[in-house]
């Protein structure tokens, strides 16, 4: 195992920071932040995947961390549950689009709060992701950013003058 900024990650595991770029944030947050311990206002963690296969459950497991040293995780109810499975279930959704449609995702970011929790995956794509439409609920497969839309207060999708790629973010409630 290797360290990294205080967290032990395993040789060639991707890196974690507590760093979100300026140019990813809509909102123009500053780079920089550090993870926050619970309760103590806004928490900060990001996933470079650097060319790291199995993207999508090594998303997932990041998000779970990150979902337990938050509170969200072990549920203390079925509706702290089922917060927490949408949030796993927005990453992988996020995360696939970027490897079906954008040749993978670079980075992942998770930012929480007391009230939302934002999910951002940045990519080298120029598609714009969006569902659709009209919408078959019994094929398979096209269901993404359905999901996505239908689990969350708002998503969109950001892009750097410049710079190739996009970040897709998407942000649910915290829960209760």
């Amino acid at each position: 195992m290797t360290v990294e900024g205080g967290a032990a990650r395993p040789a060639g595991a991707p890196r974690e920071s507590g760093r979100s770029g300026g140019a990813e944030r809509p909102e123009g947050g500053s780079g920089g932040e550090a993870a926050v311990p619970e309760g103590r206002g806004r928490q900060v963690r990001r996933l470079s995947f650097d060319d790291e296969s199995g993207v999508v459950p090594l998303a997932r497991d990041f998000t779970r961390q990150a979902l337990y040293d938050w509170g969200w995780l072990p549920a203390a109810g079925a509706d702290q549950r089922a917060a927490a499975e949408d949030v796993l279930l927005v990453v992988s959704e996020l995360v696939t689009n970027a490897c079906l449609h954008a040749g993978g995702p670079d980075a992942l970011g998770l930012t929480c709060d007391n009230k939302v929790i934002r999910i951002e995956v940045t990519d080298r794509g120029t598609g714009q992701p969006a569902p659709r439409t009209p919408h078959r609920a019994g094929r398979p497969g096209g269901h993404g950013m359905f999901i996505v839309q239908r689990l969350c207060l708002d998503w969109g999708v950001v892009r750097t003058p410049g710079v190739t790629g996009k970040t897709v973010w998407a942000e649910l409630g915290a829960p209760a």
